[in-house]
């Protein structure tokens, strides 16, 4: 009887720990419906950046830095990270995004696995491949399925304010 309460103790506390840990991460765990609310246009922003990437991914993490030039050169848009990791590494995400400089308002992880029950809803022209990015301009929708190469996100980005 001491084993099975000492074994529901520690798991408690496990739990308990962990939950306490996952609240301190600054990546949001989402949705679908709450992806597709990202991506709705808001009237206070002209330009939003939903960049699609992963911690696993070579070309994702070789075109993060553009990424983060780019958020610092156009502080009125707003940049979006949203990891494709399993929910379950949403720290080790968390941890890395930061370490590279993302944004940590804008880091989202969706917890849906079944990538093309969604992906539709993203871009039509989406294969499911990572890098991807799409950039909503006054409501209309770009989507780039690609790796961006240095400079070529803010080309973009300053082509789509003028």
């Amino acid at each position: 009887m001491k084993k099975i309460i000492t074994v529901i103790i520690f798991l408690s506390g496990f739990i308990f720990t962990n939950q306490l840990f996952s609240q301190n991460q600054n990546i949001k765990i989402i949705d679908v419906p709450q992806l597709e609310e990202l991506m709705k246009p808001t009237s206070s922003q002209n330009i939003t950046v939903i960049n699609f990437w992963a911690t696993w991914c070579k070309p994702c993490i070789k075109e993060l830095p553009y990424f983060v030039e780019a958020q610092a050169e156009f502080p009125e848009v707003d940049f979006i990270y949203m990891s494709l990791d399993f929910e379950e590494n949403a720290t080790r995400a968390d941890k890395f995004a930061l370490k590279k400089g993302l944004n940590p308002k804008g880091l989202y992880l969706i917890n849906n696995l079944d990538y093309n029950s969604w992906i539709d809803k993203v871009s039509p022209e989406w294969s499911g491949a990572i890098p991807a990015t799409l950039l909503i301009v006054d409501g209309k929708k770009f989507f780039y399925e690609k790796e961006f190469d240095e400079g070529e996100l803010t080309s973009l980005i300053k082509q789509k304010l003028n």
